[in-house]
């Protein structure tokens, strides 16, 4: 029984110092990642065409859309996107699935759900989503903590 107990011991020791070196590691990177993006934002807010709301999300129209009306925080969209970090890696994209998705807006990040509601059916934007309307200080999945993220988004249909 003892060296089951000194065993387990161990793993636990091992498993917290895995947790707090991670944490360490996500703080890291978080803190170079926000710089990053601060120094892109500031940039690409003075590009043409660029449109930088008051919560700090930039976008720019790509395409026209066609239809008249905005969906609300509450509307369920059928959209295709591509997204990717400012250095151009791709973390995930229903255009290379080739299958768009339906959710409701108020599933989605801050980003998403504020700059979908400035689209009509058919339109479609690139936009610019700072740390603070994605996904904050924390990873997620195959996103690194404090990343500004690039969506090109088609709304294809409000339901």
């Amino acid at each position: 029984m003892n060296n089951l107990n000194m065993v387990l011991t161990v793993v636990l020791i091992l498993l917290l110092l895995f947790l707090i070196y991670r944490k360490w590691n996500n703080r890291k990177d978080a803190s170079v990642n926000l710089e990053k993006g601060k120094a892109f934002l500031e940039e690409n807010a003075n590009k043409p065409g660029v449109i930088v709301s008051k919560s700090g999300l930039q976008y720019e129209i790509l395409q026209e859309g066609v239809g008249q009306i905005n969906p609300n925080s509450k509307s369920n969209v059928k959209v295709h996107y591509h997204g990717t970090l400012i250095d151009g890696t791709v973390f995930d994209s229903s255009v290379d699935r080739g299958q768009p998705i339906s959710f409701r807006l108020n599933q989605v990040i801050k980003g998403w759900r504020e700059g979908l509601q400035y689209m009509v059916e058919g339109e479609k934007i690139r936009m610019y989503i700072p740390p603070h309307l994605a996904y904050g200080h924390r990873r997620a999945s195959t996103i690194p903590a404090a990343s500004t993220l690039i969506f090109e988004v088609e709304l294809i249909e409000i339901k």
